[in-house]
Order: C-alpha cells, then sequence, then structure tokens
C-alpha cells in the first residue's frame, strides 16, 4: 500500500499551472506542506478530514436499477456532433451511455429502479415509511424529486432530496441507515439517480461524452449486528465547488436569456484538476476508511467506486495495489451517471452474484461540492 499523506496536495484544488502559493479558484490563500502537517488555508480548514463512523445492524434487502432505451455510442457522437471516438474511449473508457426520452425525467428513472427493487424483495410497498433520493439533477426546483417519487410509488412516507452530486447516493444511504439503525425507520427506499443529459452542453466534446442518465435503488431494513456499515467517512471540501458547478439557475444567478443563449446554464468542468483531486481523494479516503477498520485491500470483496472515469479508476486501484478484477466496472456502458453511478453498479454486481452475504464491500463516490463518501459495508 502506497504511503500518502491523509491531506490533498494543494495542486491538487488549484487550476493547471498555478503555483501552491497562489490564490485556488475560491479566492483563497493556500500553502503546502512540507512535513505531516495539514495543508490549510486562510480560514485554517483543513482540505481533508480524518473523521470516520460505524453504524452496523443494517442490511440491504434489495436492489434495482434503471437505464433509458436510447443507447448513444461514441460512433453515434462522431455522426452527429463531430466528436472524436477514439479520443473518447482512450481519455475516459467510455464506449456508450444513456439518454433519457424528452418525456422521461430523473423522477421517472428512480420510479422503475425503485419498483424493480420493490419486487426484488417482495414486500409491500405499504411497508416503505422513508424515501431518499440522492440527485443534482432534480425534476424541479421544488417539489422535490424524492416527493414526486413518493406520489408515483403511492407511499406513505416522508420523502427528501440529498444534493452532493455524484456523492449523492453514499450520502443518501449513510443518512437512511441512521433511521434504520435507531429504530426510526423500518424499510427505507434509497436512491441515487440523475439525468446527466439535460445539464451539460450536447456541443462541449470536453464534457458531453463523459456523462449518461441512470438510477439505482436499494431498500434498507435492520439486519444482524455484524452487518452494515463497518466504517464510512462522509466529506466536504466547498473550496473546491467552481471546479464543478453549473453556476446559473440558482438565486445566485437566476438564469437569463443571455445565460441561455451563452451556454452558462450548462455544467463546467475544470477537467484536469477534478481528475488530480479525484485521484487523490479516492485513494486517501480509501486507504483512510481500511486502516480506521483495521483492514487491508485484501478484505475487500468487491470494490465499486463511482464510475467517472476509467483512467481516474485505474491509477487509484494502482496506487492502492488492488486487483482489476476485484473492481467492478460498468463505466463503459453507462458513462458517468453521477447519483445513479454506485447503486448501477450496485444492482448489476449483485445480479452477477458478485455480492454475497457475509461479503465486504467498498463503495465510493466522489464529486461536485467538492464531495466523497466511502464505505466499508458487510453484506
Amino acid at each position: 500500500m502506497r504511503h500518502s499523506s491523509p491531506h490533498f496536495p494543494v495542486e491538487s484544488i488549484t487550476s493547471p499551472g498555478q503555483s501552491p502559493t497562489d490564490s485556488d479558484q475560491a479566492g483563497v490563500v493556500t500553502k503546502l506542506s512540507t512535513d505531516s502537517q495539514p495543508v490549510e488555508r486562510k480560514n485554517t480548514r483543513k482540505v481533508f478530514s480524518q473523521r470516520t463512523n460505524s453504524l452496523l445492524g443494517v442490511q440491504i434487502v434489495a436492489t434495482g436499477s434503471y437505464v433509458p432505451d436510447q443507447v448513444v455510442t461514441n460512433a453515434d457522437l462522431q455522426a452527429e456532433r463531430g466528436f472524436d471516438p477514439d479520443w473518447i474511449s482512450q481519455r475516459t473508457g467510455i464506449l456508450e451511455r444513456r439518454h433519457a426520452p424528452p418525456e422521461q425525467a430523473t423522477s421517472d428513472l428512480c420510479v422503475e429502479a425503485s419498483r424493480r427493487a420493490i419486487r426484488a424483495a417482495k414486500i409491500d410497498p405499504s411497508e416503505i415509511d422513508l424515501v431518499l433520493v440522492g440527485t443534482f439533477t432534480p425534476d424541479y426546483n421544488c417539489p422535490s424529486t424524492a416527493c414526486l417519487v413518493q406520489d408515483k410509488l403511492g407511499l406513505d412516507a416522508p420523502a427528501v432530496d440529498l444534493q452532493a452530486a455524484c456523492s449523492g447516493f453514499m450520502y443518501s444511504l449513510v443518512t437512511g441507515a441512521q433511521f434504520v439503525a435507531t429504530g426510526n425507520s423500518k424499510l427505507a427506499l434509497i436512491i441515487g439517480g440523475d439525468c446527466n443529459s439535460r445539464i451539460v452542453d450536447p456541443l462541449d466534446r470536453r464534457i458531453a461524452p463523459l456523462f449518461g442518465d441512470g438510477a439505482g435503488a436499494v431498500l434498507l431494513s435492520q439486519g444482524d449486528p455484524h452487518q452494515g456499515l463497518i466504517c464510512y467517512q462522509l466529506g466536504a471540501d466547498g473550496s473546491g465547488g467552481p471546479l464543478l458547478q453549473c453556476s446559473v439557475g440558482g438565486t445566485r444567478n437566476p438564469v437569463t436569456t443571455d445565460d441561455v443563449e451563452a451556454g452558462r446554464h450548462f455544467l463546467s468542468m475544470d477537467g484536469r484538476t477534478v481528475f488530480k483531486w479525484a485521484v487523490r481523494v479516492l485513494t486517501d479516503t480509501i486507504e483512510l476508511t481500511l486502516a480506521k477498520s483495521g483492514m487491508g485491500t485484501s478484505d475487500v470483496s468487491l470494490f465499486l467506486l463511482h464510475q467517472a472515469n476509467k483512467r481516474i479508476i485505474d491509477a487509484a486501484i494502482a496506487q492502492l495495489g488492488v486487483e482489476p478484477e476485484r473492481v467492478y466496472s460498468n463505466l463503459e456502458r453507462f458513462g458517468n451517471t453521477s447519483g445513479g453511478s454506485i447503486p448501477l453498479a450496485l444492482d448489476e454486481a449483485y445480479q452477477a452474484g458478485r455480492i454475497n452475504r457475509g461479503d465486504t464491500i467498498l463503495m465510493c463516490g466522489f464529486g461536485a461540492g467538492l464531495t466523497w463518501g466511502t464505505s466499508l459495508f458487510r453484506w
């Protein structure tokens, strides 16, 4: 296992070519430590938290996932938009993705994934008493996507969205586990889903090919004392927000006609800097979670990592010393589905027989915010 500092280097949060002593994109002065002291900002916040927690006694009783029917291949993008298919596959590992038709929105994807999980569990939907949806592409600013899902499924349950971008499912999973472990929920429906094709500029060859649409869902209930979250970490570094954001359309910058004409309402990303940050956060949070559990990578049955970019995953697992065959991947077929990424992979892996009772699964999401969520989950 590689040795790493418990804090991100400044290069992971500054613009390409920017000096570590310059101001970062959030406009805050940074400095790079040369010893074991944390990298700090003017406001003394640490970039990478060492906090972890444990929450046992919960179990995933069923999984489900859904992607739209429309397959958009790299060849399709070449024919329709002039994108280079070889560049896309070599730089990202993505060969195709799914796009929702105009009549489908995020809630529709989440509802179908939920129905499949409910059928797999063979339970009466009336037993569900909590609905959490991790998404950053809601149908509307209000009502929440979770409320739309709750209504379409006819559930008697409180419902709320959690917005942590590509970490949304992990945040939702951990939040739902709190309700279940304390007895305040008997059966929680936890969903991650996004309709990314609606928020990217379809002509932007740097961003559009990366993203797809999809959703996944799990049902959580109380389990045996050894089941559940052996160790987990939820983290955030809001100073990196400008690296990956939709800067127009909220109360800070309400969308205008000029914004739409200029495409400022679409997702923007500093890809080079986000790549460096993602590799570092992925390796550091996994190492921390394993260390706090007294476990090594060899104790993990299967790694389910956010399907953002094959090069990010490959770089991280190489540093961690993890064999590629123990890392589940569907990136080449679905691209980056953001909140849907991990539950989609989880459902596919479970259906393929790669997850069994007693297995230890490591799940890790990371993305805009900047946010990350990592868990060692005993099945």
